[in-house]
């Protein structure tokens, strides 16, 4: 008999003890903790995890690790969006498995060049430069528009080789698809020459319903070998948002500049659209050799050098 009380007293001690660490386990999974807006996790083992976050300022353990490991899914890897600023431990372990991705939006509008978007994104992002200029390179034949212009979504904190190849990437994907639609096939020399007219287009016409005629404009002078002589391939590289001026256009010295070489430039002058570049597969039939834009913004076409003139003229007087 005393035997059985002892067996019953150890048991109730078992039960007590055993109450009293589970109400201490979740007093535990409950206690708030302070978060970040975002976590940074790396690929590979909890432990890796759970020190990757203590390196952020969070102060877990080995009870935090196994939780994760029995009791949810396996954490994410890559900049997680927390949000909060404060909450549950067991919801900060759980938002590790199920938080959403956090991204950098990046934005390229048609018209921009090379340079001037390469180097905005250094320094919104605070990236090096010089690694972006050598993906670039190294991941397009396009000295310039080998991006397409649209908004990107990118993981944040990604690396200027992982930026770079995924924007490049999607563009190849647009520019082989129109291509092939095309030419059935997509050849980059012969794209090339594509995107250096788009990018004339891009420059130079004031809205998208201008496109084809001023592509008519640019196929007609190419074919009857005059220069182009158009101020938009001056607006190449850093000169992206420059004026150009008589004096400009005096000094460059550059094959840009249509006023002095007869020809397409050498390459595309900056991003250029998806109707910039069904402009050029697609001109309109025109005999247009002349365009000016006029008080209204918008541009007149004549195939005739005296109807020019007067063009001219008539927005010389509605300056005065």
């Amino acid at each position: 008999m005393k035997n059985i009380n002892i067996i019953y007293s150890i048991l109730f001690a078992l039960l007590k003890l055993s109450s009293t660490l589970l109400l201490l386990f979740l007093i535990y999974l409950y206690m708030p903790i302070d978060t970040t807006q975002t976590v940074i996790l790396p690929k590979g083992s909890i432990t890796k995890t759970i020190n990757a976050l203590n390196a952020q300022g969070y102060n877990l353990n080995k009870l935090d690790a196994y939780i994760i490991d029995y009791l949810l899914d396996k954490p994410k890897s890559g900049t997680l969006m927390i949000g909060e600023k404060s909450m549950s431990r067991i919801k900060f372990l759980q938002k590790l498995s199920s938080a959403k991705e956090a991204i950098d939006i990046i934005t390229l509008i048609p018209g921009e060049t090379r340079p001037i978007f390469l180097a905005q994104l250094s320094k919104k992002y605070n990236l090096d430069i010089d690694k972006l200029e050598e993906e670039y390179n190294r991941s397009t034949p396009y000295q310039d528009a080998g991006i397409i212009p649209d908004t990107y979504h990118i993981s944040k904190n990604s690396s200027e080789e992982k930026i770079i190849k995924t924007l490049i990437k999607h563009s190849e994907k647009r520019y082989r698809k129109m291509a092939i639609e095309k030419y059935h096939k997509y050849d980059t020399k012969e794209w090339l020459r594509v995107l250096t007219i788009a990018s004339i287009i891009q420059k130079e016409s004031a809205n998208r319903q201008e496109m084809t005629t001023i592509a008519s404009v640019i196929y007609n002078r190419l074919q009857k070998d005059m220069p182009l002589q158009m101020d938009g391939t001056l607006n190449y590289g850093k000169y992206s948002h420059t004026k150009v001026t008589p004096k400009r256009i005096k000094e460059d010295k550059s094959k840009f500049n249509t006023y002095k070489h007869k020809g397409l430039p050498p390459y595309p002058i900056c991003s250029v659209s998806i109707d910039a570049i069904k402009a050029t597969l697609n001109p309109k039939e025109t005999d247009y050799i002349y365009f000016m834009r006029n008080k209204n913004g918008v541009h007149d076409f004549t195939n005739s050098y005296q109807e020019h003139l007067k063009n001219i003229q008539k927005v010389k007087e509605s300056h005065n």
